[in-house]
């Protein structure tokens, strides 16, 4: 018998904030100028899912910690510009949000201060006040489980009740370690096909979010 779902946790970049264009954008300009080259897709496969302290990490393997110290600066520096001048929410999020009637949550790689200024420019901050979960609060980022396992806990749900709204490879990855369903957006830059596997259903407009949570 398929557990009710009790809880969606959503991602927050890429999935309620169309920001992973500006991040991808920000770390081949960045890159380009401290001594590691990447293209777009490069970025998308190397970066977008995991925390700010997992790609520190690798950067510093790449270019040294001083580079990387810096890289993590000017990144920050220009995200912030960024978000304020462009970031909007994701297509179709709001409607969502409006009608959703399952408890709800956030887990995200990023940090409680940088989800604080991507929610609340995007009017989106309100709709989970008190549900945000970042990284930061767990020993290890996506891919491990540790970040959703964490926000079940908090919010009193079993992972089996959980259903994840991703739009990472390294997102689904971590559900799927943590017992969890999920959804894999495919509407943003992560290809559909590194989304797909086990418990995971793919979809790319968020207008089929509340069609898909209904599905037994």
């Amino acid at each position: 018998m398929i557990t009710p779902i009790e809880l969606v946790i959503f991602d927050c970049d890429g999935v309620l904030v169309d920001s992973e264009r500006l991040a991808v954008r920000l770390h081949v300009a960045v890159g380009a100028d401290l001594g590691w080259p990447l293209t777009e897709a490069e970025v998308i496969d190397k970066f977008i899912g995991r925390s700010p302290l997992s790609n520190g990490e690798q950067i510093a393997a790449r270019v040294g910690r001083a580079a990387a110290a810096l890289w993590q600066e000017r990144f920050e520096r220009l995200h912030r510009t960024a978000v304020d001048a462009e970031l909007t929410p994701v297509d179709g999020i709001l409607e969502v949000l409006d009608t959703l009637t399952i408890p709800s949550c956030v887990a995200s790689g990023g940090s409680h201060d940088t989800m604080r200024r991507t929610l609340g420019r995007t009017g989106i901050h309100p709709y989970f006040e008190g549900r945000i979960f970042s990284a930061s609060e767990v020993t290890h980022g996506k891919p491990a489980p540790d970040l959703f396992l964490h926000a079940a806990k908090r919010m009193g749900v079993d992972p089996s009740a959980c259903m994840v709204v991703e739009d990472s490879k390294y997102g689904i990855q971590a559900a799927r370690a943590a017992g969890m369903r999920a959804l894999g957006y495919a509407g943003g830059l992560t290809p559909a096909q590194w989304l797909q596997g086990p418990n995971t259903t793919v979809f790319h407009d968020m207008r089929e979010l509340p069609a898909l949570l209904a599905q037994p």
